[in-house]
């Protein structure tokens, strides 16, 4: 009920919401606005988790009535000037330079943290380092160099080897962007059972993404694989044809082909004809009813 007020009170405060995109991200991010007259590559200035942002519009306007989305929008401040989009410019050399500033002090300090990249937001009021590090990293002395020298406010954010390829980008072996740099908001945890459910060759290089973790998209149709292979025969079960015993070495859902092999003969079936063969539904109607 508490979110289900938040979100009228939510829309209670815009006309519209749009979809706006930032230097750092590919994907779109909704906000609040009063009023339709916002087109596509407009800029804008927002207001941000992080603070007061430079954005382009990338999705038009939406009537409120049409947000379902539970998260609070926050608002669209105004489309931006020409002094707002010169500063974003000078804020961007800006973080170049503080980039190498805080690389020679990470390296001065003999620190084992590896720098990806270095944001202004757009008051200046504060600047993100992004960086990925093994272990937990004590910055505490690399924080106070930085602000004597920065004279801003310094976060400093560990991320992993995920969120790296999400801000880099890049293609998949399927030749489109990759998932976390479009959609993906979250990393669920990807085991090799998966894999393994999807009856794929485990080679780990060819299953790992840009990350150099295994690929999200095994995610996508495993619980797919996990229902249609109830209607098959579990692998190592054994079988009579024409009074000659077999074992299911290996099934292929996608084709249908059921392996089956003895010590003499490897057989390839079609599932059908296995079935028939077999009687497998019969055989496995008498074996639920055993359990």
């Amino acid at each position: 009920m508490a979110d289900i007020q938040k979100q009228e009170q939510t829309k209670n405060n815009y006309t519209h919401f749009v979809g706006i995109k930032f230097s750092n991200t590919p994907r779109a991010y909704f906000f609040g606005v009063e009023g339709s007259d916002y087109k596509i590559d407009d800029k804008v200035v927002v207001e941000t988790v992080r603070g007061i942002e430079l954005g382009v519009v990338a999705i038009e306007p939406l009537s409120i009535d049409k947000y379902s989305n539970g998260l609070l929008l926050k608002p669209v401040l105004r489309k931006a000037t020409d002094t707002d989009i010169k500063l974003a410019e000078i804020n961007q050399k800006d973080a170049q330079f503080a980039l190498e500033i805080c690389e020679a002090e990470v390296k001065k300090l003999s620190l084992n943290m590896n720098l990806i990249s270095c944001e202004y937001i757009l008051d200046k009021s504060k600047v993100l380092f992004s960086y990925l590090a093994d272990d937990r990293v004590d910055f505490r002395e690399l924080l106070k160099v930085l602000a004597a020298k920065l004279h801003t406010r310094i976060e400093l954010r560990q991320i992993g080897s995920r969120d790296k390829a999400k801000m880099i980008g890049g293609l998949g072996s399927c030749g489109l962007p990759l998932c976390c740099s479009t959609f993906l908001n979250e990393f669920d945890g990807i085991s090799i059972n998966r894999a393994k459910n999807q009856m794929l060759a485990i080679n780990i290089p060819k299953l790992s993404g840009q990350c150099g973790k295994l690929i999200c998209c095994l995610k996508y149709e495993d619980d797919c694989y996990t229902e249609e292979r109830k209607k098959y025969p579990e692998l190592g079960s054994r079988y009579f044809i024409d009074k000659v015993e077999y074992t299911v070495t290996s099934v292929n859902i996608l084709s249908s082909v059921i392996k089956i092999e003895n010590e003499d003969d490897v057989k390839f079936l079609p599932f059908e004809d296995f079935v028939k063969q077999t009687h497998f539904r019969k055989n496995k109607e008498r074996r639920n009813e055993e359990k």
